[in-house]
């Protein structure tokens, strides 16, 4: 078989045909390293560093922590184990990640049952004026929580709820419906209204065929609200610094900035130590359920 050269103004040999093929796919593979990995290599070294950086502070001896000048600040010497027995053992962070965790499954419960009885009503029953009320609910999402934690102050004071981890759990929601119940909206709306028709005619009620037919189909929906919701409960700071003040029952996000910091002495190592520990359970959830997060996301929005 000979290979077939064609000249460029009679002196310069042009690309050989077997030599195209070669060139083409190194463009394309020099092109794919500079516009998708590299950009990704940056991201995730931009995303990743304040989980590295707090692991490497919560390890680091505070003669290391305070002198810079001899210790590399990215690495560690002579690791450590006294922050995190400081956090674990001189404070009530087991008393914080309880409450944590009540409030944050406790409001999560109360949003999800509220979201899918207003988004099914919203979109299934289609009564006069449900396209302007789904954009009433999702538009209260809007509204900055320093704004409403005033008000419901004086609701949680005359309800006797303050400095209980109920006023969290009741309090929450008000900014936790509005999304999930936009995000299960989208959701509903992918789901074929055939399966419904076809259980009335059956004679299914409307909370049967909620039960037994949508929700079953909506479970990716339904996870994806409910890492939302648990993830905004578990890192609310505002309203849980106005409306818990003893030590025991704080949260994990208020008690450690408020516990570990003593006047102007900042305790880094137990500081870190406590972000990181309390930053786990919410990247576990991601990672088990993050594929039923963009299929929900993707639900919502295509429509």
């Amino acid at each position: 078989m000979t290979d077939t050269t064609a000249t460029v103004g009679g002196d310069q040999p042009a690309v050989t045909e077997s030599d195209g093929p070669q060139i083409l796919t190194w463009e394309s593979s020099t092109r794919r390293i500079i516009t998708i990995y590299i950009p990704l290599i940056i991201f995730l070294i931009v995303l990743l560093f304040p989980f590295y950086w707090m692991a490497v502070t919560t390890f680091k001896p505070n003669s290391e922590l305070l002198n810079y000048k001899d210790n590399n600040p990215f690495w560690i010497n002579s690791p450590t184990l006294g922050n995190i027995n400081k956090l674990l053992f001189e404070t009530d962070y087991g008393h914080w990640l309880v409450t944590t965790m009540s409030v944050a499954f406790g409001s999560t419960f109360l949003s999800l049952l509220s979201s899918v009885l207003a988004a099914y009503a919203i979109q299934r029953l289609r009564f006069k004026g449900s396209d302007y009320v789904g954009l009433a609910i999702y538009a209260a999402y809007l509204v900055p929580p320093s704004i409403l934690f005033i008000p419901l102050a004086q609701v949680v004071y005359q309800l006797g709820l303050f400095d209980t981890p109920y006023a969290l759990i009741l309090t929450y929601p008000t900014f936790l419906v509005p999304f999930c119940t936009w995000l299960l909206i989208g959701y509903f709306k992918s789901i074929p209204y055939e399966l419904e028709e076809c259980a009335l005619i059956d004679g299914a009620s409307r909370l049967q065929i909620l039960r037994r037919i949508t929700l079953p189909l909506a479970v990716p929906g339904l996870i994806s609200a409910g890492i939302f919701a648990f993830t905004l409960s578990w890192n609310e700071f505002i309203y849980a610094l106005a409306f818990i003040s003893s030590t025991e029952k704080k949260t994990v996000p208020v008690a450690v900035l408020t516990e570990l910091v003593q006047g102007d002495v900042y305790h880094w190592g137990s500081l870190m130590a406590g972000a990181l520990l309390g930053s786990l359970p919410v990247a576990i959830f991601y990672m088990f359920f993050v594929e039923y997060y963009v299929s929900s996301l993707t639900g919502a929005v295509k429509e």
